[in-house]
């Protein structure tokens, strides 16, 4: 099996036209020094104050994986996710940045579940891994209404109107229960 490149060599083209928000880790003893750069006005913007977006990449930092205390890998795939998602405000880079560390999460109990070595390891393994998947999808659904503003879109496909009734023709839409 051929080694994997480092994610810095495969640029895609979205960020070619600008320099990716990204984390450097530097740590001695039992203090962390953590350092941003690249494009953060799409992050800081959302986080709304300094406060908010520090204790996002401190929180970040803290993302390693098995073995390692810092894991600059791992935090810079957590923040490149958040940051492609586009997160509008506070609430949705909190919710993004959970998301991304539950995926994590997923993918190393998936790692576990592939290298069991007995059964109990298996279904340790297999339960975390379902109840992470659960709340991985949980979080998206979230993400997803809460983006909606609770919007619905109600499509009628067929609609028959017996003699002497009446009917709506057009675009009809309904307000969700949060607009005003």
């Amino acid at each position: 099996m051929k080694d994997l490149k480092p994610a810095e060599a495969a640029q895609l083209p979205a960020e070619k036209a600008r320099n990716p928000a990204k984390l450097s880790l530097d740590g001695k003893g039992d203090i962390l020094s953590i350092a941003a750069s690249g494009d953060l006005g799409a992050l800081a913007e959302a986080a709304g104050n300094a406060s908010v977006l520090s204790g996002i990449f401190a929180q970040m930092a803290s993302l390693g994986s098995y073995g390692h205390r810092f894991d600059e890998a791992a935090s810079n795939f957590a923040l490149g996710f958040v940051d492609s998602m586009q997160p509008r405000d506070a609430a949705e880079l909190a919710l993004l940045s959970q998301m991304a560390a539950t995926h994590q999460a997923v993918m190393m109990f998936a790692r576990r579940l592939n290298h069991v070595e007995n059964i109990p390891q298996q279904d340790a393994a297999e339960r975390a891994f379902n109840k992470l998947v659960r709340s991985y999808a949980a979080q998206m659904e979230a993400l997803k209404r809460y983006r909606s503003k609770g919007q619905q879109v109600v499509r009628v496909e067929r609609v028959t109107v017996a003699d002497g009734g009446q009917a709506i023709v057009g675009n009809v839409n309904q307000r969700g229960a949060g607009d005003d």
